[in-house]
């Protein structure tokens, strides 16, 4: 009998069980894939995650592992230019974008360090009920006979498709259609650093230098574009830097090689799910899931991991009733990562910004004090009432000149 069975062992897994064992639960966690191994996404680290790695003691072993530091972000969105970098967070004054089989692993042993029990090929076939209470799992080892392991509670980690969500049934609310499409992979002799630009297309590209020398490039189209772009899908990569950014086109087929096979992801829509039941929690993209276009996934996934594993420790210590524990995450997750939400949904449509973005980015664009405060809004270390409260607005709006007839207030 363990205290806490987690199903999915990376961003959000993992990082559960780690803190959960370290306060001397017995924890177990399983995953389908074995370790190390790749998986889709963005790679980016804000530095609001940076700074959990910081906490957990394995900021080091990312940077150990030659992930290389970033310290410039090139960001543009339809015609506005933000170019600067965000203060430090925690001390914290670069941003790292590893490769998710380096990440991942440095995850999954840091739990098993803390004691956490780690099954690796283990695939989850249902959940273990006790009337309308989840307490436990059953699944196999690889090809091996069906086990049934039990537990105070059970842990969703999953992923979107999550099998421990389409289980327990846990609805979804504040859906958002997702606008776009993904494709990305890895490229060798170009020397970029980060780039986030939006063209006026309803198309995006991303470079993230990572490991191994390489650096990793993405494109984002909306999903009216898609079956245009499959009919010749490399060349309509290519076409997006272009479009987007010429020179950085030209330099892509001129001196990059790409190393990898593109990599396409469809992800569904944006959405919140019930965080919590009887029995259970669900965290990461198991339970909130945006579209992709900020980088925010794995930082939140720290972020809930942490928060979670908390709320669990309350319940299964007796500090309080465990339903109330996991209700107050829910509660918590949701309040904390609505601001993110919103921005990041407005951002993936790739068309023209709302009047209130429009206005407050344009002035921002003007100054490298608010260029920089706003990179550190989208890096989680500004609170939104630093840019956007009325007092903020007006500072900003005289700082950069912009007539009062020009002011947008709200949103």
């Amino acid at each position: 009998m363990y205290d806490a069975i987690v199903v999915g062992a990376r961003c959000a897994g993992s990082p559960t069980a780690m803190l959960l064992a370290r306060r001397g639960y017995r924890v177990l966690v399983v995953d389908r894939s074995s370790f190390p191994s790749d998986a889709v996404s963005t790679h980016y680290l804000h530095q609001a995650g940076l700074s959990k790695l910081q906490d957990w003691g394995l900021l080091e072993e990312v940077i150990a592992a030659k992930t290389p530091p970033i310290r410039k972000m090139n960001f543009r969105y339809t015609g506005i230019d933000l170019v600067g970098f965000a203060d430090p967070i925690d001390g914290i004054d670069a941003v790292y974008c590893p490769r998710r089989k380096v990440l991942d692993e440095i995850l999954v042993n840091a739990a098993r360090r803390a004691g956490a029990e780690v099954l690796e090929d283990f695939t989850v076939t249902d959940l273990v009920w006790s009337g309308s209470t989840v307490v436990g799992i059953r699944g196999h080892e690889g090809d091996g006979a069906e086990r049934e392991l039990r537990a105070t509670i059970v842990v969703g980690a999953d992923g979107f498709h999550s099998q421990v969500a389409k289980r327990v049934n846990a609805e979804l609310y504040d859906v958002r259609p997702a606008a776009g499409f993904i494709y990305y992979s890895y490229f060798s002799g170009l020397d970029w650093g980060l780039h986030h630009k939006t063209g006026l297309n309803e198309q995006w590209f991303g470079t993230w230098p990572t490991n191994d020398d390489l650096t990793m490039l993405a494109i984002i189209c909306t999903r009216r574009q898609l079956k245009e772009f499959r009919q010749n899908t490399e060349e309509r990569f290519r076409a997006v830097l272009d479009d987007v950014e010429p020179e950085m086109g030209r330099q892509l087929r001129e001196q990059g090689t790409r190393v990898e096979p593109l990599r396409p992801m469809r992800y569904p829509d944006n959405y919140y799910r019930r965080a919590s039941g009887a029995g259970w929690a669900l965290v990461g993209d198991a339970g909130y899931h945006k579209d992709p276009l900020t980088g925010w996934g794995m930082t939140d996934a720290f972020l809930h991991a942490e928060m979670l594993a908390e709320r669990i420790h309350e319940g299964l210590s007796g500090e309080r009733p465990m339903q109330d524990a996991l209700a107050a995450y829910n509660t918590q997750r949701d309040e904390e990562s609505h601001g993110v939400y919103d921005f990041t949904t407005t951002l993936a449509e790739l068309t023209t910004l709302p009047p209130f973005f429009e206005a407050t980015m344009r002035a921002m664009s003007t100054s490298q004090e608010w260029t920089n405060k706003m990179l550190g809004l989208i890096a989680g270390g500004v609170p939104d009432y630093e840019i956007f409260s009325p007092d903020a607005l007006e500072r900003l709006y005289d700082d950069a000149g912009v007539p009062q007839d020009q002011r947008v207030y709200e949103p």
